[in-house]
C-alpha cells in the first residue's frame, strides 16, 4: 500500500532528473574545462620559451617565404610580438585567472548537473574571466587573430546553450 507521500517523493524524483540537453552541454563544458586548463599550463610552461624565442618567430613572420593565408591568421606581427611580451612578463597573474576561471566553470557545471541556477551564473563568470585577464594583463592588442574569434564563438555558444537550457533549473 503506498502513500500520498511515497507518490510526492517518487514525483519529485522525476521531476529532479538531468535533461538530456543540459546534461551533454554540462559534459562538452567539463571537456572544455579540462582543455582549457591543460592550455593555460601549457602557456605558463612555455611562455619563457616563448619569450626566448621572440625574434626568431619574428623573423619567420616577416618572411617571404610565410604563406599569406597564415600571416592572416597570425595578424600584425608587431601585435603578436607585444602579446608574447605581455604573456610573459604576466604570465602567473594569467595563470592564476585561468585557474580561477576553470573552476567556477567546474563548480557551475556540477551545480547545473544538480539543477542549480546559481550554477549559471558561476559559469558565465568563469566563461567571461579570461577575456577580461587578457584585457587587463595583455591588452586589447591581444584580442586580434583567428584563436581570438574561436575562443569568442564558442564562449558565446556555450553562453547562449545554457541560456537556452536554464529554464530548467530549479532553486
Amino acid at each position: 500500500m503506498t502513500t500520498e507521500n511515497d507518490s510526492i517523493d517518487v514525483r519529485e524524483f522525476e521531476q529532479r532528473k538531468l535533461p538530456s540537453g543540459l546534461n551533454v552541454l554540462t559534459i562538452l563544458s567539463i571537456i572544455g574545462c579540462v582543455l582549457q586548463l591543460g592550455g593555460a599550463i601549457y602557456q605558463f610552461a612555455t611562455a619563457k620559451t616563448t619569450y626566448d624565442n621572440r625574434d626568431a618567430t619574428y623573423a619567420k613572420m616577416t618572411s617571404p617565404d610565410m604563406p599569406s593565408a597564415a600571416r592572416k591568421m597570425v595578424g600584425d606581427p608587431e601585435v603578436f610580438m607585444n602579446t608574447l611580451v605581455k604573456n610573459y612578463e604576466n604570465k602567473i597573474p594569467i595563470m592564476l585567472l585561468a585557474l580561477v576561471s576553470v573552476a567556477l566553470c567546474f563548480y557551475g557545471i556540477m551545480l547545473m548537473r544538480k539543477l542549480k541556477k546559481q550554477g549559471y551564473m558561476f559559469y558565465i563568470i568563469g566563461e567571461l574571466l579570461p577575456f577580461l585577464s587578457l584585457l587587463l594583463f595583455v591588452g586589447t592588442f591581444a584580442m586580434h587573430g583567428v584563436g581570438f574569434m574561436i575562443a569568442v564563438a564558442f564562449t558565446l555558444l556555450f553562453v547562449i546553450l545554457y541560456t537556452v537550457n536554464r529554464k530548467d533549473l530549479i532553486d
